[in-house]
């Protein structure tokens, strides 16, 4: 994500990722065909209460008075008759006030925020059946009529027809799309896939992903950057100007902050669970931890593109699948991170395989269960 750091600043990543024991990290693999903070502030304009003094013809003050925007001026009383023939001045008229200015209209507490970073929250979505073929557009409508509360849906890749599918489901929410290129070999292709799905309506893109931990299953960051420097031409010339981004685990993150410095901002993915030290109910502070050492370190927003905990499994030293555990750490994390958190993942992932890598959890880390399309 940071590329040509300082060399002291390298250096400390590098020591954080050093104390952490590298584990196994699930794999979001694509599916096999039949052979996976910028803050904005709007700043409103208030009329104050001004003090008006009024005069007499003689400039002998009668009255005082504080306007606001919906006060006017007292009468003046009769003014007596001048010793002289001349006319009296008349009263310099009082200003008038000026118009109350309209405070903007803040967001629905469901819609996106903007373009990025600053969301809420974020769920992750996958389009496939359990055995690996593509669900249908019904089948996508169907499971997104579950899936509620969050303002970005983060998709991984093109395939599918999902980027489509998901433009429809959702067409009547607020939510963004937190879109994926898959496959660092597909970049021109994938990106026009995008583009052709978007149809010029680039209001429903949150950020664009490419690649997912590329770096930590042993691609070079140098190939990860120059498809992320591809992607973002690619898409420009489509009329997307948003943010383009990798997204890895906070070790390869650590270890590679040129990455992050390639990236409009740092995407990581953070998972307490494979860390094997912490339990459940101290999810948000592993994940606040590598997030605020990550921000630190790289001067950019960290956005939590992955996190969560599996309702079943194997055990993982101190970490142990169900239901429980995994509601407590939604809490934790939810209490730890007010924003730019997506979730891993709005339903399990039947269409993945299980190993003694993942500790038997692969399929098992859906926020809602199994989708009401299986």
């Amino acid at each position: 994500m940071k590329a040509t750091l300082l060399f002291a600043v390298t250096g400390t990543l590098a020591s954080l990722a050093a104390s952490q024991p590298h584990r196994s990290h699930h794999q979001h693999a694509r599916r096999q065909a039949q052979q996976k903070v910028e803050v904005h502030t709007a700043w409103t304009t208030v009329d104050g209460p001004s003090v008006v003094v009024y005069v007499d013809g003689h400039g002998k003050p009668y009255s005082t008075s504080t306007l606001g925007s919906n006060q006017h001026p007292p009468t003046a009383p009769p003014q007596p008759a001048p010793p002289n023939p001349a006319p009296a001045p008349a009263p310099a008229p009082a200003p008038a006030p000026a118009p109350p200015s309209q405070p903007g209209k803040p967001p629905s507490g469901g819609g996106p925020v903007t373009t990025g970073p600053g969301f809420k929250s974020g769920v992750s979505y996958s389009p496939y059946n359990g055995d690996n073929s593509c669900k249908s557009a019904q089948q996508v409508a169907s499971d997104f009529s579950k899936i509620n509360g969050y303002q970005v849906i983060r998709l991984y890749g093109t395939d599918c027809n999902q980027v489509a599918n998901v433009l429809a489901a959702t067409k009547e929410s607020n939510v963004k799309l937190f879109l994926g290129i898959f496959d660092l070999a597909q970049v021109q292709k994938e990106a026009e896939t995008i583009s052709n799905a978007i149809h010029g309506d680039w209001s429903r893109v949150n950020a664009i992903s490419v690649g997912n931990e590329m770096v930590n299953k042993g691609t070079s960051p140098g190939t990860v950057i120059g498809a992320i420097n591809q992607a973002r031409g690619a898409l420009k010339g489509s009329g997307y100007n948003g943010p383009v981004v990798t997204v890895d685990t906070m070790m390869a993150m650590a270890n590679h902050p040129e990455i992050c410095k390639a990236s409009d901002f740092c995407a990581i993915n953070c998972h307490a669970f494979f860390d094997g030290n912490t339990p459940a109910e101290k999810s948000g502070e592993f994940v606040k931890g590598w997030v605020d050492k990550i921000s630190q370190a790289t001067g950019k927003t960290v956005v939590v593109t992955e996190t969560g905990w599996p309702t079943q499994g194997d055990t993982n030293g101190k970490a142990v699948p169900s239901q429980q555990n995994h509601q407590a750490a939604m809490s934790s994390i939810g209490g730890a991170l007010s924003s730019n958190v997506i979730y891993y993942s709005a339903y399990n992932d039947m269409w993945k395989k299980n190993g003694p890598g993942t500790f038997g959890a692969e399929q098992f880390w859906g926020i809602l269960g199994n989708a009401p399309s299986n």
